[in-house]
């Protein structure tokens, strides 16, 4: 045999056939992928279907919320629900509607028994949460701190299963305001 004819039949023989065997491999291969691809979309898209039909019957319990007026003194505790605007009273409890001594009206124990009414009554109503605005005296002569009974009041409400969105302060300041009392020099002692 001469030498073209055994470069003709390898060469025509060699590359042929993995060519053929390739492109075939190859072609079944995208032809599985694609018919898997179809499926997962089919699938993904049954599964969308089930998520939507399954939205509407888990509905969520709708919440309302209230502001809490906390107005605390060194003489007593005042505790204030509105609806959210502020127009409307909900409930009022103090720490003198729960003690009887006139001393012990600004004490944590009258505004936590004070704050525990007021959870049951927001609770009766159907609210489930609160946000608390919390007031000292202030102004141009009184105490910037709230009282004593201020923090006893915002652990029992806490406590009692409502949720707390925000705690402010809403104390008045001023601005420059009222001349203090007590002269140029101040107070003479």
């Amino acid at each position: 045999m001469s030498e073209e004819s055994i470069v003709k039949t390898v060469g025509e023989e060699t590359p042929e056939q993995p060519e053929v065997q390739e492109k075939s491999v190859v072609e079944d291969a995208v032809e599985v992928q694609a018919e898997e691809s179809i499926e997962n979309q089919k699938a993904e898209v049954e599964t969308q279907e089930e998520e939507k039909q399954e939205k509407p019957k888990s509905k969520k319990k709708s919440e309302l919320w209230a502001v809490l007026h906390l107005y605390s003194t060194k003489n007593n505790t005042i505790l204030h629900v509105t609806d959210i605007t502020g127009a409307e009273t909900i409930a009022i409890q103090s720490g003198g509607m729960i003690v009887k001594s006139q001393r012990e009206e600004s004490s944590p124990y009258a505004a936590m028994k004070a704050s525990n009414n007021i959870a049951e009554i927001l609770k009766e109503k159907g609210f489930t949460g609160v946000d608390i605005r919390v007031r000292a005296r202030g102004g141009h002569n009184g105490p910037r701190y709230p009282g004593k009974g201020a923090q006893a009041a915002i652990r029992a409400i806490s406590r009692a299963g409502l949720k707390i969105g925000r705690i402010d302060d809403v104390t008045p300041i001023p601005h420059g305001g009222c001349r203090p009392k007590g002269g140029k020099r101040g107070r003479r002692v």
